[in-house]
């Protein structure tokens, strides 16, 4: 049996530290180097981006990367698994190899492509293919209209990729924890129905996918944590029976513990059963427990199998959009923001019902007696969403004719009337079968992987976690945050909640009070929407999904925090009555 394997991330978007890769690989023992650059919202950039340089829609940050780190990693034999590839993983695996031979050097590289659908979908749809839309349910219509549509794989093709002796994997759209689970499946040989151990490495994969979140990175209890200035990157050493421990390199910044791990495992899920193309891991039954400083370990992990298909994330042109904001400075905010409104509509060129979408909102950002102009300034503001571009871009130009003719103290804070074009997400299912992976070493053959995992009948009962009740007694009207943490993000138009207590006196609290309809109180903007609700009592969270909160995602979202990363805080400002015995002792800041 082989000894665990360390997998280190060195990136949790496109866009991520430049020199994360080289501190991962110089910083301390690793056995594999990954990173994560894609994101529903990143498939769509690297569209434009190859319309602009065919065969270029990939990560060309993570080349520069590798001309860092490659020399280094082929020395002590660390292995490189990466989705940098995005739309054109081939383009990424060329592009790598020129500089291997720039520097001299001799890698062999692979990639693994399949999930790439945009050429396929007329194919599909007419062999009975619907690709409905997951949400509403919507059929796919003209398929021509899509400029990307990619299947989510899993990690068999770069155990394949690994098995060929490749020393760099890139893959186009996997999941993000396939990068992960497909280093420790080929170290410790499991195979395909092994689901408890593929499960693990899910899990560990999903901590460390997104980098320095789960070292202090957007953690809400951010003051107790120092070196956030620059804080180090994650990685996780998975055993052959999936467990792992999670850490990072002596002496860099931030810090691994339950909280910031516990913060990460609530990013971006759904349900307790997290889907996967290869298992579908519960994470209501992972066990946390700090073992060391910086070092978490994760055990206990039950895996069921997969369903019998592949998410496939598509991505269409939704138009042309302008967001304009206003000044609203002083007394009379609501008034003046209703003479703005109807002055604006009145110069524009064209009506308001001629434009297919129009949000309008009044910021309240302005306070009583403010001491700053800044305090004084409210804002009204205004996006417009139509096919057309004209359209946009005239009714956009009737800013311009409030300046001096309508509200005193008026002055543009942002925005111009240039429209852009924005993208639509749309999340549909296709039948794993019909998606194979190929993988292909530079120079040698293409070789293709079934994505179809074995059937079983494998159901995952959590046991159960002893709590005790609620607290009672005196309370004390405070902000939520004062006792719990969150984490939230985007899933195509929906978003995630994740809240977390920190003792089980406090989850019991929470799993009492903070019930569907009490999110809805405190959050307003949720009190329309379908919000599900999953407890995880085994890490002491209460997950929410709030359905259609980012509209036609996050492109397309007129919201102000389009990705939802800041509900999470959001919710823990708000004031509500808690327990005495429950709020901690007042503590200083930590040190930078």
């Amino acid at each position: 049996m082989n000894g665990p394997i360390r997998i280190a991330n060195c990136s949790g978007f496109y866009g991520d530290r430049l020199g994360a890769a080289r501190e991962m690989v110089e910083g301390g023992p690793i056995d594999v180097l990954t990173g994560d650059w894609l994101a529903e919202l990143t498939m769509l950039i690297l569209a434009r981006t190859r319309m602009k340089r065919p065969g270029g829609g990939y990560a060309r940050t993570f080349v520069t990367q590798m001309e860092q780190v490659m020399g280094t990693c082929l020395d002590r034999g660390i292995k490189v698994v990466t989705n940098a590839g995005g739309l054109d993983p081939d383009g990424c695996a060329e592009a790598v190899a020129e500089v291997a031979d720039k520097l001299g050097l001799h890698p062999t590289i692979a990639y693994v492509d399949g999930d790439d659908l945009l050429p396929r979908l007329p194919e599909l749809v007419a062999a009975g293919v619907h690709l409905d839309h997951f949400e509403t349910g919507e059929p796919v219509g003209d398929t021509s209209r899509f400029l990307t549509a990619n299947a989510y794989l899993g990690c068999w093709g770069i155990v394949e990729a690994l098995n060929a002796g490749a020393d760099i994997v890139v893959t186009g759209r996997t999941t993000d924890a396939a990068v992960v689970c497909g280093p420790a499946a080929w170290h410790h040989g499991w195979q395909r129905d092994d689901w408890d151990q593929l499960a693990g490495a899910v899990v560990a994969g999903h901590v460390i996918e997104c980098g320095t979140q789960a070292t202090g990175g957007n953690y809400s209890f951010f003051t107790e944590l120092s070196g956030l200035t620059h804080t180090g990157f994650p990685w996780a050493e998975i055993a052959a029976d999936g467990s792992s421990t999670i850490g990072k390199h002596d002496g860099t910044g931030g810090a691994v513990t339950i909280g910031t791990v516990t913060a990460q495992l609530l990013y971006e899920i759904g349900s307790p059963a997290y889907l996967g193309p290869d298992v579908t891991a519960r994470f209501d039954t992972v066990h946390l427990e700090q073992v060391a400083p910086d070092r978490v370990a994760l055990t206990g992990t039950r895996g069921e199998p997969p369903p019998a298909t592949l998410k496939v994330a598509m991505n269409e042109l939704g138009g042309f959009r302008t967001d304009l904001n206003v000044a609203l400075t002083g007394l009379d905010i609501e008034a003046k923001a209703e003479l703005v409104d109807a002055a604006f509509w009145a110069s524009a060129s064209v009506g308001k019902d001629e434009i297919a979408s129009v949000t309008t909102e009044v910021v309240r950002t302005d306070k009583a007696d403010p001491v700053s102009n800044e305090e004084a300034v409210a804002l009204w503001r205004i996006t417009l969403k139509d096919p057309d571009e004209r359209k946009v871009k005239g009714a956009a130009s009737a800013i311009n004719e409030l300046a001096l003719a309508t509200i005193p103290g008026l002055f543009a804070v942002a925005g111009t009337g240039v429209a852009r074009p924005f993208g639509v997400y749309r999340p549909a299912v296709v039948p794993a079968d019909l998606v194979p992976q190929h993988v292909v070493v530079l120079g040698g053959p293409r070789t293709v992987v079934d994505s179809v995992a074995p059937a079983a009948d494998v159901v995952v009962v959590p046991a159960g976690t002893d709590l005790p009740a609620a607290p009672g007694g005196p309370t004390v009207r405070a902000p939520l945050g004062r006792v719990f943490g969150a984490r939230s993000g985007d899933k195509g138009g929906n978003a995630n909640l994740g809240v977390f207590a920190r003792s089980p006196e406090a989850y019991a609290w929470l799993a009492e009070h903070l019930t569907v309809e009490r999110l809805q109180e405190l959050l307003p903007e949720a009190a329309g929407l379908r919000v599900e609700r999953f407890p995880l009592p085994n890490i002491w969270s209460v997950n929410f999904v709030l359905h259609g909160l980012l509209q036609e995602g996050v492109a397309a979202s007129t919201r102000q925090d389009g990705q939802a990363k800041g509900l999470g805080e959001w919710l823990r400002a708000r004031v509500v009555d808690l327990p005495e015995s429950l709020l901690p002792a007042p503590a200083g800041p930590a040190a930078p």
